[in-house]
Order: structure tokens, then sequence, then C-alpha cells
């Protein structure tokens, strides 16, 4: 929200206030709303909490005409122009002022706490804000004073970036791949593709097998038998072949030689 001297917000609307006449501070305790003729109002309208640039204003209105019966003006929140009661949250003491310098103390009440909740919290968030705008000008004054800080380059001015030490990987290294097999790899003071190595040879030779040599020399006799055995297997096919070729050739027939 910017700060507009011209600009007039509207921060709360409560349709039923009741204005009270209240008697003079008895000690510096604070005021009592059961001092007060609660059954008796003064006045009984509609509130209506507006806020223009940093100054906040509670108007007491007609329900019907809207006229204005008194209007409060607010600098600070809590402070001197609104204070609550001691004996209830729906009460208020509130300073009046009639436009030409006088002022007078009236007692205000809400015959709802949520209403009386809402009053707090309007003004509340009024002056919260008030306080931040107030903080950000501050802060904008203090920096537009402030020597600006030229971090651009000089000509001819450099600057050096270290690098910590990194450590290239060697790419022409080839690391050794497993063998296949189910081998487990060659250690590390072997070279690989060396071959493996032969297992160590036992000096325990092993036991001479003897052969039956009567067998052997009965093989030459065995093929021969098996030999005859074949020709006589083919020997009826032989002379069925050699009588076919004898059997004169019937008429109608073609002999192929």
């Amino acid at each position: 929200m910017a700060e507009d001297s011209s600009y007039e917000s509207i921060l709360c609307v409560k349709p039923e206030v009741h204005v009270y006449r209240i008697p003079p501070r008895a000690s510096n305790r604070g005021y009592r709303a059961a001092d007060w003729k609660l059954d008796e109002p003064a006045w009984s309208g509609r509130m209506k909490i507006t806020a223009k640039g940093k100054m906040a204003f509670i108007k007491l209105e007609d329900k019907n005409s809207g006229e204005l019966f008194a209007q409060a003006p607010v600098e600070q929140y809590p402070g001197v122009a609104i204070e609550a009661v001691t004996d209830s949250s729906r009460y208020f003491v509130v300073q009046i002022d009639d436009g030409n310098g006088r002022h007078a103390f009236i007692g205000l009440g809400f015959a709802d706490r949520g209403d009386s909740f809402d009053f707090n919290v309007a003004l509340q968030d009024h002056f919260k804000w008030v306080k931040q705008e107030g903080e950000l000008a501050k802060q904008e004054a203090s920096q537009v004073n402030a020597p600006k800080l030229d971090l651009g380059f000089k000509e001819g001015q450099t600057i050096k970036i270290s690098i910590g030490n990194i450590k290239k990987k060697d790419a022409g290294a080839a690391k050794p791949r497993p063998m296949s097999g189910g081998l487990l790899p060659p250690p590390p003071g072997a070279k690989v593709g060396g071959g493996i190595v032969p297992p160590p040879v036992d000096q325990h030779t092993a036991p001479v097998v003897q052969t039956n040599t009567a067998a052997l020399l009965d093989f030459g006799s065995t093929v021969s038998s098996e030999s005859q055995a074949t020709s006589d297997l083919w020997g009826d096919f032989t002379s069925a072949g050699s009588n076919s070729s004898k059997d004169p050739v019937k008429p109608g027939w073609v002999q192929f030689s």
C-alpha cells in the first residue's frame, strides 16, 4: 500500500456498536466497564475504521443515514487514543476529536467478542504495515547515501584463478580383463598375455598298461572271417543277377545292358 494523502481505505466495518458516558478515572489502575451504565448506552450505531496514509480513523456513523456522530484519529496503537478496560475484552475507552482541537473520552462497546477481536486486528495490521514502510524507507535512504561499489575490471587488470591439482586418468592403460572359463586373473608380477603356466610335472610315472598280444595276433583272422561272411551275404544277389542275364527277352520289352 503506497502512502497517499488523498486515498482513504476501509479497514473494518461493524454494523452495531454502543457508546457510553464514562465517569472520571478514579485511580491509575485503568477504566472498568462495570462502572458504566451498560444497559443504558448514550448512542448506538455503526462503526467504521479507515486509513489515510499513516493515520487511522475510527468513525461512528448513523446506521440509516450514515451521518457522522464522532471521529477518533489514531496515530499509533496501542496508544493514548484507544485504551482497553481492565475487566472486559469487549469495551474500550476512545478519545474523540471534533476537529477544532477539543477532545473527549467515551466508552465504546461491542455486543460480540468477535467484533472486538476484529477491531483489535484491523488496527494492529495497519500500524504493523506503517512500521514496515518506515523501515524500508530508512533502508532505501541508507543505500542511496552509501557510496556505490565499483566491481568492474580496470583497464589492463587481470585475475588469476587457481584450481587444485586434478589427477588425469591414463587413457592408454587398459585394464586386464578377467580370463574366461572361471580362471583367476594372473598375479600382479606376471605378464599379461604370456599364456597359462603349465602345472608342475609329477616325478611319478604312470603305470605301464600291458596289452594282450594274442588278441592283436588274432586280428587278421578275424578280418578274414568277417570279409568271408560279407561275401556270403551278397552272394545271393550276385547269383540272382547272373541268372537274370541269361533269361530270354520277352517280346515288347527292351533289354538294357
